[in-house]
């Protein structure tokens, strides 16, 4: 079923994605900075899915780490058909005031990999004539919540770029945008906060997932998994941007992050 790359794969998201992936009989690189959690992973997915897991332990926020997973993606032997851009952070504070060090890496994790990545796997699957990049943006990419939201609605604007630019070569690319997700990003961002959210505004790991590999399948360039979010992205994408910055004023006590 061919062979995908997850970045970000020991947790939340990345872990679901590695699973689904697997158990869809898809072979799975795995990249993330915790060598011995991706090992794990790996002979579990061996074990329970019966598919080739291939460990690619890498800081992507180190120049030499991100040209080692960006060389696997051009690489000829076991070609990747799926890159899914996942890995990503929360920043538990402010801009002003806050660690500039924390924010540089933050946008090397969440932008410039995506950039590198996404251009390694472009030019090999354009070659082949065939492949997916999917790359995990957030709804917050239509809000004004600080350098978090930035960075995803870069991701957000540069997917939909790449995929006008892969047009008729048999390429995709498609931008994850979710709500609230419950996987143990705040926690492991130090994010306070989302416990004040009602349960109803969370989505499942599994459907959110779910929900982006079939929009992979169909060639869609945006997946806003469950239809609350399509209807909030709707109107965060027709409000004056006015009104969606006194959200972000609103909101930016509580939580920073999806």
């Amino acid at each position: 079923m061919g062979t995908a790359l997850i970045t970000g794969a020991s947790a939340g998201l990345g872990l679901e994605f590695a699973w689904q992936l697997a158990t869809a009989r898809h072979d799975v690189v795995l990249v993330a900075r915790d060598g011995e959690k991706l090992e794990r992973l790996a002979a579990q997915l061996r074990a329970a899915a019966g598919v080739h897991a291939e460990v690619l332990p890498a800081d992507l926020t180190d120049r030499a780490d991100l040209e080692r997973v960006a060389g696997r993606l051009r690489a000829a032997e076991r070609p990747v058909g799926l890159l899914v851009n996942n890995a990503g952070n929360g920043l538990g504070q402010r801009f002003v005031g806050g660690d500039l060090a924390l924010e540089e890496a933050s946008l090397d994790l969440m932008v410039r990999a995506v950039l590198v990545l996404s251009h390694a796997a472009a030019g090999a699957m354009v070659e082949r004539g065939r492949g997916a990049i999917l790359n995990v943006a957030s709804i917050a990419a239509l809000t004004a919540g600080g350098t978090y939201s930035a960075a995803k609605a870069w991701v957000r604007s540069f997917t939909e770029g790449l995929a006008v630019e892969l047009v008729g070569t048999g390429v995709t690319a498609t931008a994850l945008c979710p709500g609230l997700t419950h996987t143990e990003f705040h926690e492991r961002a130090g994010l306070s906060g989302a416990e004040s959210y009602p349960e109803v505004a969370w989505l499942s790991a599994d459907r959110v997932v779910a929900t982006a590999l079939a929009d992979v399948r169909r060639g869609a360039v945006i997946s806003t998994p469950s239809l609350r979010y399509q209807v909030a992205s709707g109107l965060l994408r027709t409000l004056p941007r006015s009104v969606v910055r006194r959200l972000g004023e609103a909101r930016r006590d509580r939580v920073v992050g999806p």
